[in-house]
């Protein structure tokens, strides 16, 4: 007689993040599942899962990073793939939620993606859905399942209060992010101050005037991501010309598009900011690395989250 356990956990992963899905396996003490991603000779995906998920409780671990197509459309054919092999319940764990940015219509005749991913990936197959700061709260209201929405701050907060820094001020880069400073800011038990910016256009940012005192002061400027670095930097000049004396960035996704890399590397040694902080939501290519730039690690957050999810146990209760 063969005897089954309820609901036994499984953890695959897609190719955005392996790294990171392997050291959440290793915090779990299991396995990665075993599944095989290739191509067709016209580039199209498949997906073979080469374990038993039947009644199985399965998480799949993928940041929709850049290339965001090929990982997002992974991920729907993985969720896909695990729904027809009979798993009792999908989890897809997105460390970076792709689209997050487009949660709203601007200008007439606009997509409203964010919602479009949401619906994508409740029709492949997912139960659940696990993310980490997502760029607008709301998109969890996009689903009609449950969605536990993680927080990178408490990581990046206890790592700027273990640099003993004084006259701290926490730095907004804009209004929408003030509740995200704010959380921040509680947690090291300091002040915040918001920069009130204007964009022009998705990679142009004009600041307007900065709300607070950061005179004097070591900034630390909190922000979701770092895309292009242009918030970054003119946020990082304008807290420096009115008076502070040093500034630290931090973001939780790394997406460093387009020219992010060699600003920041120009104005790094040019001494505009000390140090850029960041998580391993998305993989840091080689070529992007830079001396200036420290990642943390999120796995233990997320395997403490996924173990919490499978025994039906408080999520809120890590960030209490």
């Amino acid at each position: 007689m063969i005897a089954y356990s309820h609901r036994e956990l499984q953890v695959f992963s897609g190719n955005a993040n392996t790294v990171l899905a392997e050291e959440i396996a290793a915090h779990l003490g299991i396995e990665l599942g075993k599944a095989e991603v290739s191509r067709f000779p016209d580039g199209e995906l498949h997906v073979k899962i080469d374990e038993n998920v039947r009644g199985r409780d399965v998480f799949v671990i993928q940041p929709t990073c850049h290339p965001v197509h090929e990982n997002l459309m992974e991920l729907l054919v993985m969720i896909d793939a695990l729904h027809r092999a009979s798993a009792e319940r999908i989890t897809a764990v997105m460390p970076y939620y792709s689209y997050a940015r487009q949660d709203r219509k601007t200008r007439p005749r606009e997509p409203i993606t964010a919602k479009l991913v949401a619906n994508l990936l409740v029709q492949a197959g997912a139960d659940r859905i696990v993310a980490m700061d997502l760029h607008a709260g709301q998109i969890q209201g996009f689903f009609d399942i449950p969605v536990d929405h993680l927080e990178a701050e408490p990581i990046l907060s206890d790592y700027v209060k273990g640099k003993d820094l004084s006259k701290v001020v926490v730095v907004s880069p804009d209004v929408g992010g003030t509740a995200r400073a704010r959380k921040f800011a509680g947690r090291l038990k300091k002040p915040i101050a918001i920069i009130d910016k204007y964009r022009e256009s998705d990679s142009n940012v004009e600041i307007m005037h900065i709300v607070g005192n950061v005179n004097n002061k070591t900034a630390i400027i909190v922000d979701d991501m770092i895309d292009t670095a242009g918030s970054i930097i003119k946020g990082s000049q304008a807290v420096l010309n009115a008076g502070a004396k040093e500034v630290y960035v931090c973001a939780t996704h790394p997406v460093f598009a387009g020219p992010a890399r060699d600003r920041l590397e120009k104005y790094w040694k040019e001494s505009l900011f000390q140090e850029v902080i960041v998580t391993n939501t998305i993989p840091i290519p080689e070529g992007k690395k830079l001396p200036c730039i420290k990642v943390l690690s999120v796995a233990k957050l997320f395997a403490e989250s996924i173990k919490r999810i499978h025994g039906n146990m408080s999520i809120s209760a890590l960030f209490r």
